[in-house]
C-alpha cells in the first residue's frame, strides 16, 4: 500500500506535465483532414442538388472564392468568384465570411462582411443569384445590418426552424471598439433581407480565454437542444478556437459548453487555431468544416472533421474530449481530493485484485481512437488492464513519476459508433487516475 504525500509536500508539485513525446507516436487518432491547402478562410458549407458548394472570406481568387465537390471530403475544385461586385454601400478588400443558403422560392442567398464606405465599419450585405455558383447580385444600397455604436457587424448565417420561419445570425464588432462582443439573432422574412422584429442576444463575451471576443455563430438543432457553435479569442493564431452553446430554446439562454469543441491542443496541433467553423448536417453522417492556419501562419486552409451527438452534445472527431474518472462507477477503490488535478479530484487506492474504475465514451465514427489517460505513480513503474466494450485487456503501462505529478498515458483502442464503456483494473504496483481524453 502507498503513502500520501502530506498536504504541505503537495503544495510544490502543482506542475501538471505533458505527454511524453513517445506517447504520440502511438496515436490512433483520425485528424482533422486538410482539403483545401490553399487560403480559404472562414469557410460556408451547403449542399445542392447532390454537390457541395463552400465559399471563403476575400483572396486572390475574389470577394467571395467558390469551391465545389462531389464529397465533402474533395476533391475539391475552385469555381471562380461568386460575387463579382459588392453593394453601392461598400468599399473592397475586406469581404469577409460569407453565408449561403437557398430560399423557398429556390433562389441562393448570400450574406456577406464589407466595409461600410459612411460607416467606416464591418457591416452586413445581401446578395441573389439563380446558382450557388453566381453570379451574386447585391440586394439595395445599404447595408442589411449596420450598428456603427457598436462597432459594426460581421458574420452572418442562416438558421430555418422546423416551421420554415427564417433567422439570421451574426456578431456585433464590439471589439473593434474596446467593448465585449455579443452573437444576435434576428427573425426575416422569407426572402432573407426583410428584418421582422426586434433582434435577440444569445451571447455575449466574458470569460478570459475569450480575449473579449466571439464571432461566427452557426446555429443547428439536435434533439430537443438548440446548438450555437462560435469562434473565440483573436483568429491570428494558435489560440483561435471553436466551441458552443446550448439551449432548449431557440431565444436562449445559453449556456456555453464548459471546455472548447476544438483547440490547436485537443486536437494535437494537426490544425493550428481552428475556427470559423459551419456545420453541414446529413442523414449518412454530420461533418463541421472549419478554417486552420498553413503555410507558416500565412494562409488558412479548409478542414473537414466527423462530427457525432452525445446526448445531442457535439463531439468532434480528432478532437479529445475529456471525462472524468472519479465521475465513473468505482469498485474497491475511492475518490481522493487534490488541488492538483483535473477538478480537483481523482481515483485512488486502486490497490486490489477486484479495484477497477469504469466509464464511458463516445466515439462519432467506428474506428481507431487514442485514449489518453491522466495518472500519477509513485512507487515505481505500475499497470492496469484496460478493457474496451467488455473486450480483452490491455496492458497500460505508467512510468513512475511520483505522487501528484500527473502526466498521461496514451493507448489505441478500437470504439464502435455511439457510446463505448472502458473499464481500468489494478494489474501491478499502484497509480491514482485524473481523467480520459478520447480523440
Amino acid at each position: 500500500m502507498r503513502l500520501l504525500f502530506s498536504a504541505a509536500i503537495a503544495i510544490t508539485l502543482l506542475t501538471f506535465a505533458p505527454p511524453a513525446a513517445a506517447d504520440v507516436s502511438i496515436m490512433a487518432t483520425t485528424a482533422p483532414a486538410l482539403v483545401i491547402g490553399s487560403d480559404f478562410a472562414d469557410p460556408d458549407i451547403s449542399k445542392f442538388d447532390g454537390t457541395y458548394y463552400a465559399y471563403s472570406t476575400n483572396n486572390g481568387f475574389g470577394n467571395v472564392p467558390v469551391a465545389s465537390a462531389t464529397s465533402i471530403t474533395g476533391p475539391w475544385t475552385r469555381r471562380g468568384n461568386a460575387l463579382p461586385a459588392l453593394g453601392a454601400w461598400a468599399s473592397g478588400g475586406l469581404t469577409w465570411a460569407p453565408d449561403v443558403s437557398r430560399l423557398a422560392d429556390g433562389r441562393y442567398l448570400l450574406y456577406y462582411t464589407a466595409r461600410s464606405v459612411a460607416a467606416g465599419r464591418q457591416c452586413l450585405g445581401a446578395a441573389y443569384a439563380t446558382s450557388p455558383l453566381g453570379p451574386f447580385t447585391p440586394v439595395g444600397t445599404q447595408p442589411l445590418v449596420c450598428n456603427g455604436g457598436e462597432g459594426g457587424d460581421i458574420d452572418a448565417s442562416s438558421f430555418v426552424d422546423s416551421t420554415g420561419l427564417r433567422y439570421l445570425l451574426y456578431k456585433d464588432d464590439g471589439n473593434a471598439i474596446g467593448q465585449p462582443t455579443s452573437l444576435w439573432l434576428q427573425q426575416v422574412a422569407a426572402n432573407g433581407v426583410t428584418l421582422v422584429g426586434a433582434r435577440v442576444e444569445l451571447l455575449r463575451s466574458g470569460a478570459p480565454e475569450e480575449a473579449g471576443i466571439i464571432e461566427a455563430p452557426v446555429l443547428t438543432k439536435s434533439g430537443s437542444q438548440y446548438v450555437l457553435f462560435y469562434s473565440l479569442g483573436g483568429y491570428g493564431g494558435d489560440g483561435y478556437q471553436t466551441s458552443y452553446a446550448t439551449s432548449t430554446a431557440l431565444t436562449g439562454p445559453y449556456t456555453k459548453a464548459f471546455r472548447s469543441l476544438m483547440t490547436t491542443a485537443s486536437v494535437n496541433s494537426a490544425v493550428r487555431g481552428p475556427g470559423g467553423a459551419d456545420v453541414i448536417r446529413e442523414a449518412t453522417g454530420d461533418h463541421l468544416v472549419f478554417h486552420g492556419w498553413i503555410n507558416n501562419y500565412t494562409a488558412r486552409g479548409m478542414y473537414v472533421a466527423a462530427l457525432g451527438w452525445a446526448g445531442n452534445f457535439p463531439v468532434v472527431r480528432g478532437s479529445r474530449v475529456r471525462t472524468e474518472l472519479e465521475r465513473g462507477t468505482l469498485s474497491h477503490c475511492s475518490i481522493r481530493n487534490t488541488g492538483t488535478a483535473s477538478q480537483g479530484q481523482v481515483v485512488a487506492y486502486i490497490d486490489f485484485a477486484d479495484s477497477w474504475v469504469q466509464v464511458s465514451v463516445f466515439a462519432p465514427r467506428t474506428g481507431g481512437y487514442t485514449a489518453w489517460i491522466a495518472y500519477a505513480a509513485g512507487l515505481g513503474d505500475a499497470q492496469h488492464t484496460l478493457s474496451v466494450n467488455g473486450g480483452a485487456g490491455i496492458v497500460v503501462n505508467y512510468p513512475n513519476t511520483g505522487w501528484e505529478t500527473w502526466r498521461q498515458a496514451a493507448v489505441n483502442v478500437n470504439l464502435n459508433a455511439g457510446w463505448n464503456t472502458l473499464r481500468l483494473t489494478f494489474r501491478t504496483r499502484w497509480a491514482e487516475l485524473d481523467y480520459v481524453e478520447v480523440a
